[in-house]
């Protein structure tokens, strides 16, 4: 959630971030309304339960007369005392609602527009011309099941549609990815996690995944738990409710656990293969940092992901996510789209956000600056999304024949294999 003193003395800021955001503009004065209610209900409960302190003490010392008279005046003061708190009480509750529903402030050189209206910071490798090398190039899919390493009619047998089994050296090069990708966050000094895939609302609600993206969360109503749809949720709740000595930060933990998504509102898009599926594996990148480093951090965390897709021999662009596609808990965000060749076009395969102090309100993450305790600043990065990443490795390394070669900085994870070769049917 946003600093309330910002929106009472910069109320034009958040309405403009609200309105490049495609948001409710008008849940700006809601909130600064609601804000007044909750102040002004305060100050008319404390004044009420000082006045009741204060008639409490002249009670013992009055004559049997008075007394009467301060008792009654006692009695009306409890009456009045017990509606003021449950007006403030009210109030807060309102103003707590709409804040939550308030997305984060979105960065100034953030462009403004929607899905498409992203801007291309970079761009890197060089896009395979398979017709210079004499073959039409295949899909993942039909690479993956040649491989023996993807199964999708298995898995919607079993589970449905956009669930899948990775079978093989399918499998292989998932835990081959995951390592080598643990391998490099290690290296860069991130604190490797295990995460829990079962959160609590709080921690849910408190990275921001039940506003606008709710509809892709899944909830498990008898236990009143929500499967994560990325590590972030957990690693972000990791030091809910406690303070941090600044001298520690940064904190940088990578995340690696299943993820869950609904895909809602996704009805026809990738529905072939595994690039837009239910259930996948990732490892996520995830700082604490101070306030004022979050912008480094974030340059940083992009660094990391360009060094893997580099590392992974992928052609890939860098993009300036538009204010319309942030997300509720971003600032900015820099998604990395590999080449995906039979699609002819750049799809995302990582992203890093910069939630500043956003997620930290409102999981009360705090740190010790000196005598000041405040919210620190939380960024995540994906550093491999995995069935993606495999993707966009099957085809943009494929040769002719079926096979697939294999990038260097995966084959100590696989035997020291360099070719993945079709298996006999």
């Amino acid at each position: 959630m946003i600093d309330l003193r910002l929106l009472r003395e910069d109320p034009d800021r958040v309405r403009a971030s609200q309105r490049a955001r495609g948001e409710d503009v008008g849940l700006v004065d809601a909130l600064l309304s609601a804000d007044e209610r909750r102040r002004s209900s305060g100050v008319r409960f404390d004044e009420l339960r000082s006045e009741q302190k204060s008639l409490g003490k002249l009670i013992p010392k009055a004559s049997p007369d008075e007394r009467a008279e301060l008792l009654k005046k006692a009695e009306q003061l409890k009456s009045d005392v017990k509606a003021a708190e449950a007006e403030q009480s009210e109030a807060e509750e309102e103003t707590r609602r709409l804040l939550l529903g308030l997305g984060n402030l979105v960065h100034p050189d953030v462009p403004v527009g929607g899905e498409e209206d992203f801007v291309v910071l970079e761009t890197h490798g060089t896009v395979r011309d398979f017709g210079a090398e004499g073959f039409e190039p295949k899909d993942h899919l039909e690479l993956g099941e040649a491989l023996g390493a993807i199964d999708v009619e298995r898995g919607a047998k079993v589970s449905g549609s956009r669930f899948y089994y990775l079978t093989g050296v399918g499998a292989l090069l998932e835990l081959a990815l995951v390592n080598a990708a643990m391998a490099q966050a290690t290296e860069a000094g991130f604190t490797p996690m295990l995460t829990p895939a079962l959160v609590r609302p709080r921690a849910m609600e408190g990275t921001g995944f039940l506003g606008q993206a709710a509809e892709n969360v899944y909830h498990l109503e008898k236990d009143d738990f929500y499967l994560v749809g990325t590590s972030e949720v957990p690693l972000a709740a990791y030091h809910m409710d406690e303070i941090i000595d600044g001298g520690k930060l940064p904190l940088r933990y990578a995340g690696f656990s299943p993820c869950f998504r609904r895909e809602a509102g996704t009805y026809g898009k990738d529905t072939r293969g595994i690039f837009r599926v239910h259930q996948f594996d990732k490892v996520e990148m995830f700082s604490y940092v101070h306030p004022d480093d979050a912008e480094s951090e974030h340059r940083r965390l992009l660094e990391w992901e360009k060094q893997w897709l580099n590392a992974l021999e992928l052609p890939f662009q860098v993009i300036d996510v538009a204010t319309g596609d942030l997300g509720a808990s971003a600032s900015r965000k820099y998604d990395c789209e590999a080449w995906i060749p039979t699609q002819g076009k750049y799809r995302e395969l990582t992203s890093a956000s910069n939630c500043d102090g956003f997620q930290a309100r409102r999981l009360s993450v705090r740190m010790r600056d000196g005598k000041q305790v405040k919210p620190l600043a939380t960024l995540n990065g994906t550093l491999c999304a995995v069935p993606r990443t495999i993707v966009a490795i099957l085809e943009n390394h494929q040769l002719a024949d079926g096979s697939v070669r294999v990038p260097e900085v995966l084959r100590p994870y696989l035997g020291g294999r360099e070719v993945l070769e079709p298996v006999a049917r």
